[in-house]
């Protein structure tokens, strides 16, 4: 069996169909988005958390946020186009990524989207458990500024973290630890680094777009550095548990094969069968039509029975009288 790049992870032995890959990943994303807004929690909670962080940073001497901010703030140049990274590429990056796997790579697919999608629900637990709120929403006095809102003008976004203006309400402004832009930035480099070849283009991307993305993140004044690690660390657990997502979807899906058949056949999740009439199996092998061996006896015919053929060969068999 073929094996993926990724430790612990078997190659898929399911033909995946796109038309059930991607209610899939919506539902996934649809899921994602509710629980962002039904775990808004305490708004005072979400305050407490962001400033204890940011005292465990200035602790350990790793607050990054502030000379990061002030410099976006103060140079338009950078600002804008990190609002515009911030907004628009996790939406366009991620998905571009998940279907170029889907399309090239289908041996290792399932085990990457199985990875992403689980540590994308790890980061909906953390938005639970631990409401954070961002740097820019914190009181004037702990000095930063929300650069989303400062250059909105340049936008579609408004005062309210990156959704359109007028839209701020359906997200939640406090589901800042952990940071899942970079944790998907983290996926799409490691993706580019597996499967974009040895250029060293794809290699480069791979490096700077996790790289600019946690940059990013902490100059806009949307995530504090440990988010960002945080988001990292998702990603490493959810690599480690998607193995066992894995097998226990397989078996899943063999009690729904034996319980409705129809259902599973249907939805192209199945393992195609090997079968010895020239068909393929489902790594892509052909396996070659098996010949019956009736067919070299004398007088065989191509399309007759095997009891015409027998006949047939025992009356060329037969002396003439």
């Amino acid at each position: 069996m073929p094996h993926t790049d990724t430790p612990g992870i078997e190659a898929p032995r399911t033909r995946l169909r796109w038309w059930t890959e991607l209610p899939l990943i919506v539902l996934v994303y649809a899921c994602y988005s509710a629980g962002r807004l039904l775990a808004r929690g305490d708004v005072s909670s979400a305050v407490d958390h962001g400033v204890a962080i940011l005292r465990i940073e200035k602790t350990l001497h790793l607050n990054a946020e502030h000379p990061l901010n002030r410099l976006f703030t103060r140079e338009p140049w950078l600002g804008v186009p990190a609002d515009f990274w911030y907004a628009s590429l996790h939406y366009l990056v991620t998905p571009a990524l998940l279907v170029w796997l889907f399309r090239s790579h289908a041996v290792r697919y399932r085990a990457e989207r199985t990875w992403l999608m689980t540590s994308t629900f790890l980061g909906l637990i953390g938005f639970t458990l631990l409401p954070t709120c961002p740097p820019r929403l914190l009181e004037p006095a702990y000095g930063f500024v929300d650069t989303m809102a400062h250059y909105s003008s340049y936008g579609w976004w408004g005062g309210e973290a990156s959704a359109p203006r007028g839209m701020g309400g359906m997200t939640n402004q406090y589901a800042a630890m952990p940071s899942l832009h970079v944790g998907w930035a983290l996926w799409c480099g490691v993706m580019l680094w597996r499967y974009g070849g040895t250029s060293r283009t794809m290699r480069a991307a791979a490096v700077i777009y996790p790289l600019v993305t946690t940059v990013v993140v902490m100059a806009t004044a949307n995530h504090y550095f440990l988010d960002a690690v945080a988001g990292a660390a998702v990603m490493g657990i959810g690599l480690l548990l998607a193995p066992l997502v894995m097998r226990a979807a397989d078996r899943v899906r063999a009690r729904l094969a034996v319980r409705v058949p129809f259902l599973v056949a249907g939805s192209g999740a199945v393992e195609a069968p090997i079968v010895s009439g020239g068909c393929q199996t489902s790594a892509g092998e052909r396996i070659p039509r098996q010949r019956d061996a009736r067919l070299d006896e004398p007088g065989a015919e191509p399309g007759a029975s095997p009891a015409d053929n027998a006949a047939a060969g025992e009356g060329a068999a037969a002396p003439a009288r």
